[in-house]
């Protein structure tokens, strides 16, 4: 890259000074710019190689339109010039749009030094003459993730430039989707893959345990605290915390949660030392985030806190073909876990997958899966071996049934979870895998409904 020559473009003067710093010693040539309006001129007057282009400059306005305007006309006069988009905030699908548009790729500030030379590099060695050979889209495992459909590539080229950076994530998603193996996906793919990848679902946590697991406590701080105890905090430094259900939390556990993140260090119960943590931190809910975005449920300043990047992680029922493949992959897991001799699945079995809107998502086909692989007799899964989560069937037929009139959806989700308990004598195990929940999801249900 000691020949390339560079123009970065942005209204931050201090970026424009680090980058400058960063990038002479690495190109030929660094030139930088604060007004877009000009920069135009500075491409007709030199022969520029690579522009790096923020992608918002109105800081009222945060559209990132201002950047898709200079990149058209970029492209349009200086169709030879590479473009690579910089974006402050959760626009990654804006910045995916502008690839469409023509941009080479986009990169997230605050990036990592070498992550940004990296990007630099492979842009300019594209630009030699031996062209690279681009690999075609295949079926992706990775990380447990599974699929091929478009969206999925979409989702997995978003991960592929998010993972890298220091960027707080929200995943968004319905219930069954997958979210815990993107977070995953997310860490495997970071910087920080070596160090610890510390789970927490924080909506199971009452009011009383939230800070001892988050933070930490001190020997005699409470009752049974007979000894110092690190929080999840402390085990994830250096490393990524993940944080499920975040949308479940409490405004007190917010504001403590808050606070944490703000002074990036934690004090134990017991204790009024502070401890500086470094963490990358990723956060997961099934709640929407214009309802997340509500001030009397979930505080603003944290979810900008939390949100510096939002993954949105598609239902299955959106996912077309990667339902087969899906299907496949857990019916030879569950055919080896069981000991069990079932080469497929038929194609009426196939067709009812096809056919079905799983409003349970992943969980719910893999639970399907399992069942007809635990119940067949037969070589192959027929459609009639493949029941789908009851949880799911049921609630509209005891809503009728019931004689009631109403949509409460609480009413009904009330009514299939004491179904599930009176069925299976209140064993909450067997009982949550029929619901298609997690054994602290049942307790949360259970205690929110009285049950």
């Amino acid at each position: 890259m000691k020949k390339a020559r560079i123009l970065v473009v942005d209204d931050d003067q201090d970026l424009l000074t680090a980058t400058r710093i960063l990038l002479r010693p690495n190109v030929k040539e660094v030139l930088v710019e604060h007004n877009p309006e000009r920069l135009m001129g500075l491409l007709e007057k030199n022969d520029i190689d690579i522009v790096l282009l923020d992608m918002n400059y109105k800081s009222a306005i945060n559209t990132g339109n201002e950047g898709l305007f200079w990149l058209n006309k970029i492209k349009e006069k200086f169709p030879k010039v590479d473009v690579v988009m910089i974006t402050a905030y959760g626009a990654v699908d804006l910045a995916v749009k502008s690839l469409k548009q023509g941009a080479s790729d986009f990169i997230v500030k605050p990036w990592q030094n070498e992550q940004l030379l990296q990007t630099l590099q492979t842009i300019y060695n594209e630009r030699l003459p031996t062209p690279k050979a681009k690999a075609q889209p295949t079926e992706r495992d990775q990380h447990g993730l599974i699929g091929k459909s478009a969206i999925m590539e979409d989702l997995h080229y978003k991960l592929d430039k998010v993972a890298p950076t220091e960027a707080n994530i929200l995943i968004l998603g319905e219930n069954g989707t997958g979210k815990d193996l993107i977070a995953n996906a997310i860490h495997q793919r970071s910087l920080r893959q070596r160090e610890s990848f510390v789970k927490v679902d924080v909506g199971a946590l009452t009011e009383t345990l939230f800070e001892s697991e988050l933070f930490g406590y001190k020997k005699g701080a409470f009752t049974d605290a007979r000894e110092d105890r690190k929080g999840r905090f402390e085990h994830a430094h250096l490393g990524t915390l993940f944080l499920d259900e975040i949308g479940n939390i409490s405004l007190q556990q917010q504001a403590k949660l808050l606070s944490v993140l703000q002074n990036r260090a934690v004090v134990p119960l017991g204790s009024s030392q502070p401890i500086p943590v470094d963490i990358r931190l990723i956060s997961a809910t099934n709640v929407p985030l214009k309802v997340l975005a509500d001030e009397s449920r979930f505080r603003k300043d944290l979810i900008y806190r939390i949100n510096t990047l939002e993954i949105q992680v598609p239902p299955l029922r959106e996912r077309g073909e990667d339902i087969v493949l899906l299907a496949e992959h857990f019916l030879k897991f569950y055919s080896d876990k069981y000991h069990k001799n079932i080469a497929g699945l038929e194609s009426n079995a196939l067709s009812k997958l096809k056919g079905y809107h799983f409003p349970g998502n992943v969980r719910e086909l893999q639970y399907s899966i399992e069942r007809a692989v635990i119940m067949s007799d037969q070589q192959s899964i027929r459609a009639e071996d493949i029941l789908f989560s009851p949880i799911e069937q049921q609630l509209p037929e005891e809503r009728f049934d019931s004689g009631m009139e109403s949509h409460n959806l609480e009413e009904i989700e009330r009514k299939a979870i004491k179904s599930a308990m009176e069925r299976y004598n209140g064993n909450i195990s067997k009982a949550a895998k029929e619901l298609g929940l997690t054994r602290a999801a049942l307790y949360r249900r259970l205690e929110k409904y009285n049950l």
